[in-house]
Parts: C-alpha cells; structure tokens; sequence
C-alpha cells in the first residue's frame, strides 16, 4: 500500500503550548512517532524541539489532539501534558542538539498516526536519494499558533535546500531551508514527499529548530536539525546512557551569531 506522507504527518503533527498568562502563550509544534519499549509494548512519543519545553515555565503544557466526529467532521480537543515534576524534566533531550522527546498517553486515533521510527531519515537516506542544494523539501508548523482552520490542523509549507553539503550528519548536524520561519514552527517535521503516486522517496529529513537572522531582521531561511538526531533522543528514553555527554566543541558550535531559535518569544493570542 502507499502511504502519503503528508496526510500521514498532518495526522501525527500537533500544537504544544503553555499559557503565560495576560493573553500570552509559547506556542511551538511537535509530531507523533511510534517507538515500542525494548519489551515490545506500544509507545506514542512526542517529538518537538528542546527549547520548546526548557523555556516553558509551568509543568502543564497542552498538547493539540484533534477528534473526528461521526459526520467527518473534526474538532479541536487539547489535552494537558506534564512536562515536570517540581524541578525535575519529564522529558529526554539530545545532549549536543535542539531536540526532545517524552513519551504521551495519547488518543487512540492519534496513537494509529503515529510514524514508525523507520520513516526517520538514516545516515545513508540522502546519499540514496540523491539529495542536494535546489531540492524541495515539506514543513508542517504552526506560524505564529496558527492553525490550518478551526480543527487545529498544522499549516504545510515548502522550501528547498539551500546548504551544502548535507552530509556526513557528524560534521554538518544542520541544513538551511529556504523559507520563512516564524515562532511557533519550532519542533515541526521537516520531509520529503517522494514521487506523487509511487512511495518512494519519503522520508522525515529532520526537524525544524532555527531561523536565520541577522541585525534582527528575519531573512527567510530556517535551520533543520538533520533526524540522525531525533533517532538518537528516542534511543535515550530507553538507555540515557546510550550517548556521551556533552562536548565542549558542539555546546560551542550550536552557538552561531546570526542564528536565532523559531519559537523564542511568548505572545499574545
């Protein structure tokens, strides 16, 4: 059978937010991977950028889950998410990458969207594509915490790659994407859509963490956290230990003047 990934992952993308108070709101993106426990048993994983959460001040947050009525129809139905418990973080991180990942107890529906991990890219998956500079990739995200429409479906939109090269991931953990970038797209998947009809070529690249700027003004480029990584925080949930501790080198490069995160600011609703 082939599966369209895009409906797959507009099925699996959610809104993530935190209510601050006088109107105000963080609001960032996040998507659903299916990543069963060592035993086997099913488990819905949340997967969204690490500065989402670090910069939320609250332990509840709200996750956007959706629901479709007898007609067809589908409304909005969020749910609140524990992300601490009193000081301590309930979610696993990336010790060197903008990436987090915590385990949900989700709605049966959006448990069946859920993506196998497998549909995460690998290390060979752009060589095998033959992925470059000019190609078009697909980002789902909430701009701004807007929504498709009143359902709380996640917003497409589309840029090609704009770095080079893209690969090995150890040396280049990030590519630029030419398109615009706004608070709220932080944690969103980042694809490609493979040839219309046929399956191939599918794939999450990695997700979006970044927006280009400089002297404050936004130019249009966003930054996308190659998903090697995301593999790697979802090995951590299972054995913390499965990385080695931070690097001075990476905590320094992912520091770069000119870059700043998608989702830094609280705004009003």
């Amino acid at each position: 059978m082939v599966v369209n990934l895009s409906v797959q992952l507009i099925q699996a993308t959610v809104q993530v937010e935190q209510p601050l108070g006088d109107g105000m709101r963080t609001v960032g993106t996040g998507f659903l991977i299916s990543d069963p426990t060592p035993d086997g048993r099913p488990r819905t994983v949340l997967v969204t950028a690490n500065h989402l959460f670090a910069k939320m001040p609250g332990p509840i947050a709200t996750i956007g889950f959706r629901v479709e009525n007898a007609d067809g129809s589908w409304r909005y139905d969020p749910e609140p998410l524990r992300i601490r418990d009193g000081a301590r973080e309930l979610w696993t991180h990336h010790p060197d990458r903008d990436v987090a990942a915590i385990a949900i107890q989700a709605p049966p529906q959006f448990a069946r969207a859920a993506l196998p991990e497998n549909w995460l890219a690998t290390d060979t998956t752009f060589a095998k594509y033959s992925v470059g500079p000019g190609d078009e990739m697909l980002a789902l995200g909430f701009p701004e915490g807007l929504s498709a429409n009143t359902a709380g479906f996640p917003i497409l939109r589309s840029g090609r790659v704009a770095s080079f090269p893209l690969e090995p991931s150890t040396a280049f953990p990030t590519f630029l994407l030419d398109f615009a970038v706004f608070p709220g797209n932080s944690g969103g998947p980042v694809y490609m859509a493979g040839a219309a009809g046929s399956g191939d070529g599918q794939f999450i690249a990695g997700m979006l963490t970044q927006q280009v700027e400089l002297d404050s003004k936004n130019l249009s480029i966003g930054i996308v956290t190659d998903a090697k990584f995301i593999r790697q925080t979802l090995a951590l949930l299972d054995h913390p230990r499965a990385l080695p501790p931070p690097s001075r080198t990476a905590q320094q490069t992912t520091v770069i003047p000119g870059l700043m995160t998608a989702e830094d600011a609280a705004y009003s609703r």
